[in-house]
């Protein structure tokens, strides 16, 4: 038992060191996640129209 409250005290120790990102951090992070999504999902479909006229062309 005692085992128990040890794990527990240095797992209480632990998150106290964890520093949580802001809502303005968050809020930023996301944004620049949805940017770089949208422009490699804007790249592929270009090469997939690019290479889609192109083997229709050939076929």
């Amino acid at each position: 038992m005692k085992k128990l409250f040890v794990f527990y005290r240095m797992a209480r120790e632990e998150l106290d060191k964890v520093i949580f990102p802001t809502k303005e951090q968050i809020r930023s992070a996301s944004i620049s996640v949805l940017i770089v999504v949208t422009v490699i999902a804007l790249f592929l479909a270009l090469v997939d129209v690019i290479l889609g006229a192109i083997m229709s062309s050939i076929l």
